[in-house]
């Protein structure tokens, strides 16, 4: 082989390697390092969120569980090392494209551009950009907006879709970018704020950790689709095959129905015929 086409060949090769492609599968890395890596959002209660003991819960957390179980099973380390890493809204991605952690449970919306960067399991939950706002304030949707401030958390797929929404139907609003929700719901209650543009599901979590859920208003009306999953690494077929594999057993067997009430089932509020829909279509046989 002359040295011109053997150059030639490794040229071919590294430029097959694509930005993201994970350098080693994600269940090798695990296998050696002894440990798995989840991250998880602090304040996306009920999906993802710190408890009253500071230790991670939730909806997506209790998936990831789920997930790591079955990891421990399939590379038969019971003596697997389950480490949670707190993101955030604004860093969660690179956390994931950096290698910070292996797997990220919150509360985050596939979408194509996102795509260009991670990976995502099966659909987790599905939901839409809504509004909360003061019981008395009079906002019921986003046309009682016009003249009115509402904040949103930056670097979201709400945001831009609140944009969009307010574009298209002329709707004449101050979009106040925030960085977390906690920030924002903290404006809220100070009337700094008309109303918190977030994902509905999210919403009626601050509802339920409020210590007086009356005190607000949540809009029906949906202004975006906001379907979930879980985020992994491009290019890693392997270790997405086990999380699927543990979502679909989870769906198949009905079990996302206790999962649901335990997260849902205090607020009242049912599963919506979307998200019933979700469960059957996402219960891939094995």
């Amino acid at each position: 082989m002359s040295h011109r086409f053997a150059t030639a060949l490794v040229l071919l090769a590294t430029s097959c390697v694509s930005p993201g492609m994970a350098v080693s599968g994600t269940l090798d890395q695990i296998r050696k390092s002894g440990e798995l890596r989840i991250a998880y959002r602090t304040d996306a209660l009920p999906l993802s969120f710190n408890d009253s003991d500071g230790q991670p819960a939730g909806y997506s957390v209790d998936l990831c569980r789920r997930i790591a179980a079955a990891v421990k099973d399939n590379l038969k380390r019971s003596d697997l090392k389950v480490t949670f890493v707190p993101v955030t809204a604004e860093n969660r991605l690179e956390a994931i494209v950096n290698d910070k952690a292996d797997i990220e449970c919150g509360s985050t919306t596939i979408t194509l551009s996102r795509e260009r960067k991670v990976d995502f399991t099966l659909m987790t939950f599905v939901t839409g950009g809504s509004l909360l706002s003061l019981a008395d304030s009079g906002i019921t949707s986003l046309n009682d907006s016009t003249g009115k401030s509402v904040a949103v958390v930056r670097g979201t797929t709400t945001e831009s879709a609140l944009h969009g929404y307010l574009t298209k139907n002329l709707i004449d609003a101050k979009v106040i970018s925030v960085a977390s929700l906690g920030d924002a719901m903290k404006q809220l209650d100070a009337k700094q704020v008309a109303a918190v543009a977030s994902d509905q599901v999210v919403l009626i979590g601050q509802m339920i950790q409020a210590v007086d859920p009356t005190k607000y208003r949540l809009s029906r009306e949906l202004f975006s689709y906001e379907p979930y999953a879980l985020m992994l690494r491009r290019n890693d077929a392997d270790f997405r095959l086990v999380a699927n594999q543990a979502l679909a057993q989870l769906y198949r067997e009905g079990q996302f129905e206790q999962l649901y009430d335990k997260w849902f089932g205090q607020a009242g509020v049912k599963p919506s015929a979307i998200l019933g829909a979700m469960y059957v279509l996402q219960a891939i046989p094995e």
